[in-house]
């Protein structure tokens, strides 16, 4: 069954915008009436994921995806470092708020670089060497929300027994 207010007609690109926006709200909404403390929370033992890591990682892989492989820019890491390459999960004393704006701003960003583009549009990724498509990134970007969506399903659950999606 399609979520609420699906788009479930239109050509590919309208269907692959509708899922990538559908799942960046979803994290959104997980993340919605917590305080700054249960985002940093790590409730689900052993795991250090946090809400709040879930969406500093989102916005590193936003901006890796689209902006620097896509795109070719150079904006460099958001969190992550030469030393510590999964800082954005090391939540301990993020500003939460601040967090959540840096994510809102890197995706209004991402979205104005794709107004326009097409799927079909190649690139070369610098990484593997390899020509890839925009629609293979959207198809990596959608299965990565999906997946990082379970996980803050069972944190959001576990923090304050809210379920739902």
């Amino acid at each position: 069954m399609p979520p609420p207010e699906a788009v479930i007609t239109g050509d590919e690109r309208v269907l692959a915008d509708f899922w990538l926006d559908y799942h960046r709200q979803t994290l959104l909404w997980k993340c919605g009436g917590l305080t700054s403390e249960q985002l940093r929370a790590c409730p689900i033992e052993p795991s250090s994921l946090s809400l709040l890591g879930l969406v500093r990682h989102m916005a590193e892989v936003e901006r890796d995806w689209f902006r620097t492989r896509f795109a070719g820019e150079q904006p460099g890491y958001l969190y992550v470092t030469g030393e510590e390459l999964d800082a954005e999960f090391r939540v301990d004393g993020a500003d939460a708020e601040a967090d959540i704006a840096t994510y809102a701003r890197e995706l209004d960003l991402i979205r104005a670089l794709l107004r326009g583009r097409s799927l079909d549009e190649t690139y070369t990724d610098p990484r593997r060497d390899l020509g890839m498509s925009l629609r293979w990134v959207y198809s990596v970007m959608i299965q990565e929300y999906a997946r990082h969506n379970g996980h803050a399903d069972l944190i959001r659950e576990r923090l304050d027994g809210s379920t739902g999606h």
